[in-house]
């Protein structure tokens, strides 16, 4: 029956948050009658203005609420926007998916609904698991991936721990500018 839905329905997502407590039947019925749409690929600097701006011309916005590094409590690059009826949700998701916002193509799916505590990152850094793994540099997601960065932290620790060590200093200036070399 699901798949004959997503058929039929194609605006019907098929990403499932596995935290979501209920039955597939639940799951289906609370995406088929949402007025909210899940927002994604968003620049960290996108501002909370800017989403009203743009989802405002498909429809009647009820809230925006942006998501947020669970930690830092800064922006990591998601929202949700909640409208007042499902047809603005389901024209929102029509016209806006793959809008550029900020340079970036926004990926735009219904939702089955916001609930508290679902605008925190779930990665383990706090931002969004996608941007614990990415190996490119993306600036307008904080730049490389987290384990990336740590990894790149960690490298350039060693490396200025090793040409400190020898040779007593490693051939700096002496005022603390450009002691490292690239």
């Amino acid at each position: 029956m699901s798949k004959l839905l997503r058929v039929l329905n194609p605006a019907i997502t098929q990403y499932r948050d596995r935290r979501f407590e209920g039955s597939e039947a639940d799951w289906e019925n609370a995406l088929a009658t949402s007025t909210t749409v899940y927002v994604g690929n968003l620049a960290f600097t996108t501002r909370e203005e800017q989403l009203y701006d743009v989802f405002g011309r498909v429809g009647h916005i009820k809230r925006i609420v942006m998501g947020l590094d669970k930690m830092q409590k800064t922006p990591c690059g998601f929202a949700f926007a909640i409208y007042y009826t499902r047809k603005d949700a389901e024209e929102a998701v029509a016209f806006l998916n793959g809008t550029l916002v900020d340079e970036r193509n926004i990926r735009v799916d219904l939702d089955w609904g916001f609930v508290e505590g679902r605008q925190y990152g779930r990665g383990r850094s706090g931002g969004q698991v996608r941007d614990e793994f990415r190996q490119d540099y993306d600036p307008g997601r904080g730049g490389y991936g987290k384990l990336m960065q740590a990894e790149m932290m960690e490298q350039m620790g060693l490396g200025m721990d090793a040409a400190a060590g020898a040779g007593g200093g490693g051939g700096g200036r002496g005022d603390g500018r450009g002691d490292f070399k690239r």
